[in-house]
């Protein structure tokens, strides 16, 4: 008698946009530490944080911060961080600290944070649109029930 061997069928899954529901969340940045709200936020929006992470695929939820004006650094780094563009041009750098950006334009803090944290590529690009920060307690997507997390 020949003996059988049986093999295991092994099925690797590989997540698509398909697989993805796509939910809101809703972040206060109220006292919150810029950095580590920040890395908390690329984490949900790459979809780290679910168990169908694929790295080339868009497997994260929207997410809304509120309070931006309100996040903090802490130690020295209000006073020493500074934040520098350039137009490309002859002259043309431009260094802002913290305190100015955080007065005038608090969003961006928060999204340069994250924006430095997601890959530097075309997903990386694409994932990024998904976080919306807003200045003061009110947005405008509460039509899409975002779910309020402590982070």
């Amino acid at each position: 008698m020949k003996k059988v061997i049986r093999q295991s069928v092994r099925i690797t899954k590989f997540a698509t946009k398909k697989d993805n529901p796509g939910k809101w969340v809703l972040v206060d940045a109220e006292g919150k530490v810029l950095g580590r709200l920040a890395s908390e936020i690329a984490k949900i929006i790459r979809g780290k944080h679910t168990p169908l992470y694929t790295p080339n695929a868009d497997m994260g939820d929207n997410v809304i911060v509120i309070n931006a004006e309100k996040v903090k650094l802490t130690g020295k780094r209000p006073e020493l961080k500074t934040y520098l563009t350039h137009s490309r041009y002859p002259g043309g750098q431009k260094v802002r600290t913290f305190k100015e950006l955080i007065e005038k334009y608090p969003e961006r803090v928060i999204e340069l944070a994250v924006k430095r944290m997601l890959p530097k590529t075309r997903l990386g690009d694409k994932i990024f649109h998904k976080l919306k920060v807003y200045r003061g307690s009110e947005h405008p997507h509460i039509a899409q029930k975002p779910v309020k997390i402590n982070i």
